[in-house]
């Protein structure tokens, strides 16, 4: 074969392969080179989500991007909201589903078997008026027991439930801004606090503690506060935590202390959603 025809037989290679490659309907493998996982702003896209050892149903929410009051719904759970690993949960809506027609009045023919129970036409439809037989018992309203309600000294100092609004917000950590939120897809959803190791975190508002612990990957030592029913804050990378689930805390509280968990530098990762969207939190926090 003379070069020429060589260079000929190589042109017609790559002819083939050029086409084959136009014509793959399957999108192309992404490769994250400069992954955003470790600041937690990859967005959920599938419709369900395998519960994992140490999740809680406010941890799966949040990662998903959900509201814990949507994801209770669309499982059928109710608080204190257990989850098991292995589990899996819906995270989207579930598909509507037709009414069922309502039920219409059957009316049941006299049997004519003599076998048959008699029915006593007496207490059949009776009129509201009538509400009872002459011979059933009449409650007397006055012998009704009434319990009176408990007195203010004896009621819990816990919030009894959560405000309509966040009354005050304040800076998370002292230290460098070193990065802000962006709106772009594979963008930083919250905000990067770098300061000591060891320095106070402290509670954005007053709230409850729906999540502690580090189960969400790239999260490292995580706590969220739920302050709203709408609104929720986060606090990723820290050293150590020292505030439990369940606990009420106030702005300003230290519930953690700063560390590099998740990351590879000292410093906070501080996010707030609404109803699981990420906002910017630099629109809350007061100016510096």
């Amino acid at each position: 074969m003379s070069r020429q025809a060589h260079y000929l037989a190589i042109f017609a290679l790559l002819l083939i392969f050029l086409q084959g490659c136009a014509g793959r309907t399957a999108p192309a493998p992404v490769i994250l080179l400069n992954s955003q996982v470790a600041d937690g702003s990859e967005e959920f896209t599938q419709d369900t989500y395998k519960v994992q050892r140490g999740d809680t149903l406010f941890a799966v929410a949040w990662f998903t991007g959900n509201d814990y009051q949507d994801l209770a719904k669309y499982n059928g759970l109710s608080a204190p909201y257990t989850i098991y690993p292995g589990q899996i949960l819906r995270v989207t809506a579930p598909p509507q589903t037709a009414r069922a027609p309502a039920k219409s009045t059957i009316k049941t023919k006299q049997s004519t078997d003599p076998t048959s129970p008699s029915i006593d036409k007496s207490v059949v439809d009776r009129k509201k008026t009538q509400a009872y037989r002459e011979s059933e018992k009449v409650v007397n309203p006055q012998n009704v027991t009434t319990v009176k309600k408990p007195s203010a000294s004896v009621k819990n100092k816990a919030p009894s439930g959560f405000p309509s609004k966040v009354q005050k917000w304040v800076w998370p950590a002292q230290g460098r801004l070193v990065e802000t939120f962006s709106k772009a897809e594979s963008g930083n959803k919250g905000i990067d606090i770098a300061g000591a190791r060891g320095s106070n975190v402290v509670a954005a508002a007053d709230g409850k503690v729906v999540y502690s612990g580090n189960a969400l990957r790239g999260y490292g030592n995580l706590v969220i506060i739920k302050h709203t029913d709408t609104f929720l804050s986060a606090y990723a990378y820290n050293d150590t935590i020292v505030v439990k689930e369940r606990e009420w805390v106030s702005a300003g509280q230290t519930i953690a202390k700063m560390g590099s968990s998740g990351t590879n530098s000292v410093k906070l990762h501080f996010e707030v959603r609404y109803r699981g969207k990420s906002l910017d939190p630099m629109k809350y926090l007061p100016k510096q």
